[in-house]
C-alpha cells in the first residue's frame, strides 16, 4: 500500500474496516460459484432437456440456493465473533499475567512468569506469542544488580560527600530478583528444547543488555528471525552453557557480550542460518564481534555455516579458549583484530572450508595456541566450494604457537606482515596451496620449517624466494644501503 500513496492508504483503512462485509461477500459468491458448479455437474451426468422449467422446481432451487447462502453468511459472522472473543480473552489474560510479573512480591511476579508463559503456550498465533516473550525478554533487560539479586531489600540508602554537602541517595530494588529472572531462563529454555510440549523455537528473542546467571540454554533451538545478545553480561558462580544448542535463524548476535566468572560451553553448538535468502547474506550470520571471555570458553565441535561468521576484535582471556574440531562454512569467516591471551587457545583440528579466512591483525598472546592438524582452505567433501583466501596478515605470534601437521588449501594463503616472535612452529605442516607468502615480516625469530637450512628443499609455491624471509626494517635498510 505504500506505493500508491494517499489512495492506497484511504482503500487499506476501507478495507479493514469492512472486513465483516467483505467476508460476508465471499461467503455468498462462493456459495453461488459451488451452486452454479454442482448444477453443471448434474447437467453433464444426468443430461439435460430443454423443456420450460417447472416454477415449482425453480422455486425449490432459489430457496435452497438462500438457504446455503444464509448458511454461509452465519458461520462467518459464528467465525468473527469467536475471533473477537478470543481477542479480548488474551487481552483480559495478557493484561493480568503482566501485572502480576510488575508486582513488588517476589511470589506474585514468579506467578506472573508462569501465568504470561500459560497465555503464550495458548496462544499459538505468532503475533500473540510474540508479544508475551517480548515482555518476558524485556524483563530480563531491565537493570539489575547481580549482588543484590538475594536481598531482602527493597531499597538502599548511602550517605556521600558532594562538593563539600552531604547527600543522601536511596536505590530501589525489586525484592529477590534473582529467583524471577532464574524462573524466566528456566521458562524460555525449556520451551525451546525438543521436549518441549509447546515450542517457542519460532520466535525472536532480544536479550540485548540482558544479564544472566548461570544461564542454561542446554539443547536449546533458536529458529527464529533474529536472536539477539547484544552486549550481554554472563556471570555467576556455575558454568553458562548452550551445549548441543542450534541457531537456525537469519540473525545470531552476541556483540559486545561478555562471559565472566564460571567456564562457557558452546560446545557441539549448530550456527546454521537454514533460511538465509541470496538478498540476505551481507545482513545475516553469527557474529561475536568485540565479545570477551573473561573464564574458560569451549567451541569444540562447533558447525559456524551460513554466510558469515564474525568475532572480530573479541578478547579471549581466560585459562583456556577452545575450537577443537570445529567446522568453520561460513562463506566468509573473520577474527580480524581478535586477541587471543590467557593460558591456551587450541584450533586442533578444526575445519576452514569457506570461501574467505581472515585473522588480519590477530594477536596470539596465550602461552600456548595450537592450530595442529587443523584444515585451513582444504576441502573436505566432494563438491565443497574452493577457499578463495585466507590471511594472517599483520598478525603477531608472540608466545608457542604452533601449525604442526596442519594442512593448507585453497588459492592464496597469506602472512604477510606478521610479527613472528616466540616459538612458531610450521612442522610436517603441508602447504598444498596455490600461493603460501611470508612476505615482509615485521620479526622473524623462533620460527621453524621442515626445510630449516635448506632452502633448496622449500616448497616452490611458498613466497618470499629468498629464504629466511628478511623481516621488512632490515630490507628496507638493505635497500638504502645499495641505492
Amino acid at each position: 500500500m505504500r506505493r500508491w500513496g494517499w489512495f492506497g492508504g484511504m482503500l487499506n483503512r476501507t478495507v479493514h474496516r469492512s472486513a465483516l462485509l467483505l467476508s460476508v461477500l465471499i461467503a455468498v459468491a462462493g456459495g453461488l460459484a459451488i451452486g452454479a458448479f454442482t448444477w453443471w455437474m448434474l447437467w453433464l451426468a444426468l443430461g439435460a432437456k430443454a423443456e420450460t422449467p417447472n416454477q415449482l422446481d425453480l422455486t425449490k432451487i432459489a430457496l435452497s440456493i438462500t438457504a446455503g447462502v444464509g448458511a454461509a453468511v452465519a458461520l462467518v459472522v459464528a467465525y468473527r465473533r469467536q475471533r473477537d472473543l478470543e481477542r479480548g480473552r488474551f487481552a483480559e489474560l495478557f493484561g493480568a499475567a503482566a501485572s502480576q510479573l510488575g508486582n513488588s512480591d517476589v511470589a506474585v511476579r514468579i506467578a506472573g512468569v508462569y501465568a504470561l508463559a500459560g497465555v503464550a503456550d495458548e496462544f499459538s498465533v505468532r503475533g500473540r506469542r510474540q508479544q508475551c516473550i517480548d515482555v518476558l525478554c524485556g524483563y530480563l533487560r531491565l537493570p539489575y544488580a547481580p549482588d543484590e539479586g538475594a536481598s531482602h531489600l527493597v531499597s538502599k540508602s548511602q550517605r556521600i560527600e558532594d562538593s563539600g554537602t552531604a547527600v543522601e541517595r536511596v536505590y530501589n530494588y525489586r525484592q529477590n530478583d534473582r529467583q524471577v529472572r532464574e524462573t524466566i531462563v528456566r521458562v524460555i529454555a525449556e520451551r525451546l528444547r525438543r521436549s518441549a510440549d509447546v515450542s517457542w523455537s519460532a520466535s525472536d528473542f532480544d536479550f540485548s543488555d540482558a544479564v544472566f546467571e548461570n544461564a542454561d540454554f542446554r539443547g536449546a533451538i533458536f529458529a527464529g528471525h533474529s536472536t539477539r545478545f547484544t552486549n550481554a553480561s554472563f556471570t555467576g558462580g556455575r558454568d553458562t552453557t548452550f551445549e548441543g544448542a542450534s541457531f537456525l535463524g537469519r540473525r545470531v548476535t552476541f556483540r559486545g557480550a561478555m562471559f565472566r566468572g564460571g567456564s562457557t560451553s558452546f560446545e557441539h553448538v549448530n550456527f546454521k542460518h537454514n533460511r538465509v535468502g541470496r538478498a540476505d547474506r551481507k545482513s545475516s550470520g553469527t557474529t561475536f564481534v568485540d565479545a570477551t571471555f573473561g573464564g574458560p570458553v569451549n567451541f569444540d565441535y562447533a558447525v559456524f555455516g551460513g554466510a558469515r561468521t564474525a568475532f572480530d576484535r573479541a578478547t579471549f582471556a581466560g585459562e583456556r579458549g577452545g575450537f577443537a574440531n570445529a567446522k568453520f562454512t561460513a562463506q566468509l569467516t573473520s577474527f580480524e583484530r581478535t586477541v587471543f591471551d590467557g593460558d591456551r587457545v587450541t584450533f586442533t583440528g578444526a575445519e576452514f572450508t569457506g570461501a574467505r579466512v581472515v585473522f588480519t591483525a590477530a594477536r596470539f598472546y596465550a602461552e600456548t595456541t595450537a592450530f595442529d592438524c587443523a584444515n585451513l582452505g582444504t576441502a573436505t567433501r566432494w563438491g565443497s566450494g574452493r577457499t578463495e583466501e585466507i590471511t594472517f596478515a599483520r598478525a603477531e605470534y608472540h608466545g608457542k604457537v604452533s601449525f604442526a601437521d596442519a594442512v593448507f588449501g585453497g588459492r592464496l594463503i597469506t602472512f604477510n606482515g606478521g610479527d613472528f616472535f616466540g616459538d612458531i612452529n610450521f612442522r610436517r605442516a603441508s602447504f598444498d596451496a596455490r600461493e603460501i607468502c611470508f612476505e615482509r615480516p615485521k620479526a622473524w625469530v623462533g620460527v621453524h620449517f621442515d626445510w630449516q637450512g635448506s632452502s633448496a628443499a622449500k616448497p616452490a609455491n611458498i613466497r618470499p624466494e629468498q629464504w629466511p624471509p628478511i623481516p621488512a626494517d632490515k630490507s628496507e635498510k638493505a635497500e638504502e644501503l645499495t641505492s
